[in-house]
């Protein structure tokens, strides 16, 4: 299917802060980040990937363990889920735009993706968002895809079972539309912990990633849950769990785990610190 030029574009609101700005140092940057993962490639089919939507200097490394495993494999349509940070949107939502921008050129919408989720469940449209945690990720998937289509969706629910049902209308889409040529691929956008005490950043983020790692979802939502969690990203990290067990999915990989403190070196008491992590949903 050829994609018509877009109308109406989503501009940049971080390049320049949050990564490079410029075409030459965006692309010299995320190939830098990519060249010093030594980790193989997964064996299966590849569902879903988290990855973290700090500023590059903090989390681009990680983000760049989760991306490698984009290597050699072919996909159309990323369907990008993470929080909404700056503006209420309800349970979730997507861009009114044709296309997002990046100073690695326009990635457009699939808008024929959108219309068949539609059928199965309602979603808001938003103008003009200044969200990161999606713009984050694209300069990534547009080095290792060059060319694909984006479904994104910021979320502002806090409820499970608001995750479980957007899950089960992408999933009911994902096989409808693929027919099981594994073309899709689903991303969660989310950083871990955020509190001013490393040592509580790095005892919290381990109970979260062993339950990630072992695919327990009960055991993560209670985490995610808990009053004391400060995981931004809990709701897309259960949705696309959800969905990608829904299409298969029985193994998570955890590519890379780190945070901000290690990033700096700054782990003293007090230290505002954030957890980063990466992973891979496959069925093995």
């Amino acid at each position: 299917m050829t994609t018509p030029y877009p109308r109406t574009i989503r501009r940049s609101v971080i390049a320049g802060s949050w990564y490079p700005g410029t075409e030459k140092s965006l692309r010299h940057a995320i190939d830098d980040y990519l060249s010093r993962v030594e980790q193989p490639l997964i064996s299966g089919r590849l569902l879903g990937l988290i990855s973290p939507h700090a500023g590059y200097a903090y989390s681009g490394q990680t983000a760049a363990y989760a991306y490698h495993q984009l290597q050699g494999r072919q996909v159309e349509t990323v369907v990008l889920l993470g929080p909404s940070h700056r503006a209420w949107i309800g349970d979730y939502a997507l861009s009114a735009e044709d296309a997002y921008e990046t100073p690695l050129g326009l990635v457009p919408l699939d808008r024929d993706f959108i219309a068949d989720l539609e059928t199965r469940v309602a979603i808001p449209r938003v103008q003009r968002d200044a969200e990161h945690s999606l713009e984050i990720q694209l300069p990534f998937l547009q080095r290792q895809l060059v060319t694909f289509r984006l479904v994104p969706i910021m979320m502002g629910a806090d409820d499970p079972a608001t995750a479980r049902r957007l899950a089960a209308a992408l999933a009911d889409t994902i096989r409808q539309r693929e027919g099981g040529t594994g073309r899709i691929l689903l991303v969660a956008s989310s950083d871990l912990h955020h509190i001013e005490d490393y040592d509580q950043v790095v005892r919290r983020d381990q109970q979260v990633v062993q339950a990630i790692a072992a695919f327990d979802l009960e055991t993560l939502t209670s985490l995610l849950m808990s009053p004391a969690c400060t995981v931004c990203g809990r709701m897309p990290i259960l949705t696309v769990l959800h969905a990608a067990k829904e299409l298969g999915a029985d193994s998570v990989q955890v590519l890379h785990h780190t945070n901000s403190g290690d990033v700096t070196g700054q782990r003293w008491p007090g230290q505002y610190t954030v957890g980063y992590m990466a992973a891979a949903v496959y069925k093995s």
